[in-house]
């Protein structure tokens, strides 16, 4: 048993119907307010869960925005601006 109290073999096998593209899972980014405001990008997700900060590419330069709440469900999470890169 590994330390986090599961077997590591009682993962669920990849659903390959889950992702057509053969690509990594992902979910939408909604942007909720800064320069890219309104815009919905996918973006992957980490261990199962929505990264904490995207960076997305504007003709201006790039953006980060971050998580704007913890706790997300669903295949959508809003993000928040916090400055250019």
């Amino acid at each position: 048993m590994s330390r986090f109290g599961r077997n590591a073999d009682d993962s669920p096998a990849p659903d390959p119907a889950a992702h057509p593209g053969g690509g990594p899972p992902t979910i939408v980014a909604e942007l909720d307010d800064g320069p890219l405001a309104g815009r919905r990008v996918d973006v992957e997700v980490v261990e199962g869960r929505p990264p904490k900060t995207v960076e997305v590419d504007d003709p201006g330069g790039a953006c980060r925005y971050c998580l704007a709440q913890w706790k997300q469900a669903g295949g959508t999470a809003t993000y928040t601006f916090l400055y250019r890169v």
